[in-house]
């Protein structure tokens, strides 16, 4: 049995590759650079169209005020539409633009495009390792993410 992997050497690896990809993706694009936060918030959007500011704030683990910034900010720049949520008109809903929609599908498929080309550079046996990686990976995710939600 092959011994674990260093913790500090997976996070460097995994960060190292999101750095990469997100370079990468920055400098095929002429739009306006969104910071790592306003994505997080517009993805979320694009997943639950209408989620509020209060449940956006505790799904990304943000203080409700940071997000209420980032809507603003969002709104501001055409990326989101805040609608006055009919069951209490004190919340807004939020909703993405049509453009920032498009933004995003953008991103996913020149994203996936990178990816994959670089996918192809590797051997089969390192292709083999990282399509077995993935189900640990995402129950990584997955516990980090609960372990964030719990009081």
């Amino acid at each position: 049995m092959e011994p674990e992997p260093p913790a500090e050497e997976l996070a460097d690896a995994l960060v190292g590759v999101q750095r990469l990809i997100r370079r990468r993706l920055r400098a095929g694009t002429t739009a306006t650079r969104l910071r790592g936060a306003e994505v997080e918030l517009l993805r979320l959007v694009e997943a639950r169209p209408g989620v509020g500011v209060t449940e956006a704030a505790k799904e990304l683990h943000l203080a409700g005020n940071s997000v209420s910034t980032l809507v603003n900010q969002l709104v501001r720049g055409g990326h989101l539409i805040r609608e006055t949520d009919p069951a209490d008109r004190r919340a807004a809903r939020l909703l993405l633009t049509e453009a920032a929609g498009a933004r995003l599908r953008d991103w996913r498929e020149r994203r996936a495009a990178l990816v994959h080309d670089q996918l192809d550079r590797l051997d089969e046996a390192d292709r083999d390792a990282l399509r077995a990686a993935i189900p640990a990976l995402r129950r990584l995710a997955e516990n980090l993410h609960e372990e964030a939600d719990r009081p």
